[in-house]
C-alpha cells in the first residue's frame, strides 16, 4: 500500500469509526456526543425561534391574546425578547414567570402547532395574572388559571388529545382540562397531594371553565 493509498484508507476509517463509533476511546465517544448533542441543541433552539417569530406576526390566537394583554398593560407584552427559546429539564413546553417572561422549552417541542399552543397557553396565565391579581401559592387561584389556560389555549382539542393517545369522544374537552389542571397543581408547593389538586381544579371548575375572558367563546 502507498502513501496516497494508505492516506485515503485512514481517512475511511476515522470516517467509519465517527459514524459508527467502532475504535473510538471513551473520551472520544463522549466528545463525539457531547458534539452531537450541541448541535441538536443548536438546530431546535433555531427552530424555535423561527416559529416564535412567525407566529408572533402570523397566528390569529398568539395575536388576539398579544392585543389584549398590550391592553390590560400587563408587564408581559409579546416580543421576541420576552418569550426566549430554552432547554429544558421538566417535561413542560413553556412556562410564565410573573417577571414578564414566558420560556419556551425548544427540547420539548411536537411541532409548530405544538408552539402556537403553547404560546397561548401562556399568555392566558399572563392576562389572568394581571386582571385577576392571582396568587401562585393560592392553589384555587393556580387551579382556576390552568383550567383557563388549558380551555382557551386550544390545548385540548381532540386532535391534541388524539396526539397524546387519550381518546374519548364524551365531554373530552372538560375531561382534558381538568387533568391538565390537576397535572400542572402538583408542581405547587402549596399542593400537598394528587387529591389536594383534585379539590382545588372541582372546587373552582365551573366558574372558571365558563369564564372565557379575553374570547366570546372556547377557541
Amino acid at each position: 500500500m502507498d502513501t496516497e493509498e494508505r492516506g485515503l484508507f485512514n481517512s475511511w476509517r476515522r470516517a467509519i469509526s465517527a459514524y459508527t463509533g467502532i475504535g473510538l476511546t471513551n473520551s472520544q465517544k463522549e466528545k463525539q456526543a457531547q458534539t452531537a448533542e450541541f448541535k441538536k441543541d443548536l438546530e431546535d433552539c433555531k427552530r424555535c425561534e423561527k416559529w416564535r417569530n412567525d407566529l408572533l406576526q402570523t397566528s390569529p390566537l398568539v395575536i388576539f391574546m398579544a392585543e389584549h394583554l398590550e391592553k390590560s398593560k400587563a408587564v408581559f407584552t409579546a416580543s421576541q425578547a420576552n418569550m426566549p427559546c430554552m432547554k429544558c429539564s421538566e417535561m413542560r413546553s413553556g412556562e410564565y414567570s410573573s417577571e414578564g417572561v414566558i420560556q419556551l422549552c425548544y427540547n420539548r417541542l411536537q411541532g409548530k402547532g405544538h408552539l402556537e399552543t403553547t404560546m397561548a397557553h401562556e399568555m392566558v396565565h399572563a392576562y389572568d395574572d394581571k386582571n385577576f391579581n392571582l396568587d401562585w401559592y393560592n392553589l384555587e387561584h393556580h387551579a382556576c388559571t390552568e383550567i383557563r389556560a388549558a380551555s382557551l389555549s386550544g390545548d385540548c382539542t381532540w386532535f391534541q388529545e388524539f396526539m397524546r393517545g387519550n381518546l374519548g369522544f364524551l365531554k373530552h374537552h372538560q375531561v382534558c382540562v381538568k387533568r391538565r389542571a390537576v397535572l400542572s397543581l402538583l408542581a405547587n408547593p402549596s399542593c400537598k397531594s394528587a387529591k389536594h389538586a383534585e379539590a382545588a381544579v372541582n372546587k373552582v371548575f365551573k366558574s372558571c371553565f365558563t369564564d372565557t375572558r379575553p374570547f366570546d367563546e372556547i377557541f
